[in-house]
């Protein structure tokens, strides 16, 4: 490899590493996370943070984008990868397992209200990444695996509860460990053929609508 073949590498492990770094240190942390934690968890300085994100700001847009390119790329894989012996169900529960990997679900609700986070540059990603996971959805209640009160909402939000770190002094790997068990429990329940739900759960945009209400 040659020498700028070997810095261009080296500027994509920072750049990963920070983003990697800033993800945990938020999800722990909240948005107001020093900076130069994020740059030790990170094992750089805080110089090459500055160097690779001018601000605050500049840094948590790139994590938001980079949670939902995340997202995104997880439901069209599962999408793409539902062989013809599998379910809709069986794709989506893909899918969310691998979002509880990467703590997408975790990460977003802290940063989303941020004031200087740059909304328009995660705007077209984030409705790649909501579109994908309808269309998951959407194939699941097609095939009769999901019963259609199960909604975009529903799932979202579930996400999001599991996605929490648990309190007190739980190690990340049995936290980890543990939300994939309480998931697993959840997909089998609805896999048993329940009862049907009472009433349908937040449809996507009646989910937007409830942070829309709380912003105003």
């Amino acid at each position: 490899m040659s020498r700028p073949d070997r810095l261009r590498a080296d500027a994509r492990r920072n750049h990963d590493a920070i983003l990697a770094a800033a993800r945990d240190v938020v999800i722990e942390r909240g948005a107001g996370a020093p900076l130069d934690e994020i740059a030790r968890r990170a094992g750089v300085g805080i110089g090459t943070l500055y160097r690779r994100f001018a601000d605050r700001g500049t840094l948590l847009t790139a994590v938001v984008r980079a949670a939902l390119e995340q997202s995104r790329d997880s439901a069209e894989r599962a999408s793409a990868e539902a062989g013809p012996d599998g379910t809709g169900l069986d794709a989506l529960a893909r899918y969310m397992h691998d979002v509880l990997d990467v703590r997408v679900s975790a990460v977003i609700p802290q940063v989303l209200d941020v004031d200087d986070l740059d909304r328009a540059a995660i705007a077209e990603v984030r409705e790649q990444s909501a579109a994908a996971v309808e269309r998951l959805i959407g194939a699941a209640h097609d095939d009769g695996s999901l019963p259609r009160e199960v909604s975009f909402g529903d799932v979202g939000t579930l996400l999001v509860r599991l996605s929490r770190p648990l309190p007190g002094p739980v190690p990340a790997e049995v936290d980890a460990e543990l939300a994939h068990r309480h998931l697993d429990l959840v997909l089998a329940g609805l896999r048993a053929g329940a009862e049907p739900l009472d009433e349908k759960g937040l449809s996507r945009a009646e989910l937007s609508g409830l942070r829309d209400d709380e912003q105003s």
